[in-house]
């Protein structure tokens, strides 16, 4: 490969791509990730509502699931992995679904919690038998000479570099990768460090090989390519794999499911207390809450957030459900947590981010947290009791 991603190809990348970071901890799915519960007003009383567990993708005559859809929410799903191709169906023991760009497997018994997990389906690329040389016979055509030629550098890419391209050194447009034990070049470098590296194609499987005039390269989850003319764009491989396996990918019917749209996730507003709408504010920069009615402050306390690496989200947010008590147990950002009992738990995000109560410490007016807001324990009880699902939730500096 001998371009490099161009500047406004590595501009346009950088939008579509930026959102992959989330994907370098993957989520363990629980009961911070659940359908929403509400309230509503109707002309027959107050009713329950909660958010959709299945939805409908039109485009491909699919639907997502559970976990699965708290999954390719969370993570920008359209984006980063596609829509669905396939039903759900059993590989390995596992339930999996193939999308456009990934594979996701249902994995509940994960010691760390990650139940969502991507496929390696690069590897499902990989050839049986990998020859170090293979070249055709003499007299062949030109054109069985050329097919043979690929074939014998598709399966010489599979093999690893040596001990002279482990001690290279980086540049801009070379990588070696020690984990695998190959390299990344020029644009498929860029592509691959931009997307988050190994978080989310995974790391290389090959070297770059060429196969119909067009330059390829297998990752752990996915493949890149590259054609003179074009910058770096990343393989729809689910299909090619879900062939292999001979999953079905022809649509199913939709029946009475309701076509994916994240408006079917926001939880209805409340109806206003005669004080007004009972609303929360969360100032980051004083660590500090207000409850409100309308524009009457009825509870203040300061709080603890999500310290450095661990940021509480800033915009508007409502509560979408509520517990007790809970214990939180999980891995983010590489660290271990497990509180028991956590009281007065109230969840605003479908990533876990929730208001509750810490007996843990008495540092409120300090970041403390993994990205929800602590309170004490009289206040996060207070807070229970008056804050109605689907209470609106402003954080901001």
């Amino acid at each position: 490969m001998k371009s490099s991603v161009s500047r406004m190809g590595r501009l346009r990348m950088m939008m579509v791509l930026s959102v992959m970071a989330l994907v370098a901890t993957l989520l363990p799915l629980g009961a911070g990730v659940s359908a929403q519960q509400a309230v509503t007003e109707t002309s027959s009383g107050r009713q329950p509502w909660s958010a959709p567990r299945t939805v409908y993708i039109p485009e491909t005559g699919q639907s997502i699931d559970g976990v699965f859809l708290d999954f390719w929410r969370a993570n920008n799903g359209i984006a980063n992995y596609g829509y669905p191709i396939s039903p759900e169906v059993t590989l390995n023991g596992h339930t999996v679904q193939y999308y456009e760009y990934a594979r996701f497997e249902y994995v509940p018994e994960d010691p760390s919690g990650v139940i969502v997990q991507l496929g390696n389906i690069g590897e499902d690329l990989r050839p049986k038998l990998v020859q170090r040389v293979s070249f055709p016979t003499p007299g062949a055509s030109k054109r069985v000479s050329a097919t043979v030629r690929e074939m014998a550098a598709f399966q010489q890419a599979w093999m690893p570099l040596g001990e002279a391209a482990a001690s290279q050194e980086t540049t801009a447009n070379w990588r070696y990768v020690p984990e695998t034990g190959h390299s990344v070049r020029f644009g498929f470098k860029a592509f691959w460090e931009l997307s988050g590296e190994a978080s989310y194609l995974g790391n290389p499987l090959t070297e770059e090989y060429v196969r119909n005039g067009v330059t390829y390269q297998v990752f752990e989850r996915g493949q890149l390519a590259w054609q003179d003319g074009k910058d770096a764009w990343i393989v729809p491989l689910g299909a090619m794999v879900a062939k292999k396996y001979n999953v079905s990918t022809a649509p199913v019917a939709q029946d009475d499911l309701p076509i994916y749209s994240e408006e079917l996730f926001i939880p209805p507003a409340p109806k206003p207390s005669e004080g007004g709408e009972r609303w929360m504010e969360v100032n980051l920069s004083l660590q500090y809450m207000w409850a409100w009615e309308g524009d009457t402050a009825v509870m203040e306390s300061y709080v603890s957030t999500g310290r450095e690496g661990f940021d509480t989200p800033t915009g508007t947010f409502h509560v979408n459900s509520k517990l007790e008590s809970q214990t939180m147990e999980g891995v983010l950002g590489g660290e271990y947590y497990n509180v028991p009992d956590v009281p007065w738990v109230m969840y605003f995000t479908d990533l876990g981010h929730a208001i509750h109560g810490a007996y843990w410490h008495n540092n409120f007016g300090a970041v403390m947290s993994h990205g929800c807001i602590n309170l004490p324990l009289d206040v996060a009880a207070w807070m229970y009791g008056w804050a109605p699902i689907g209470m609106r939730v402003e954080i901001h500096y």
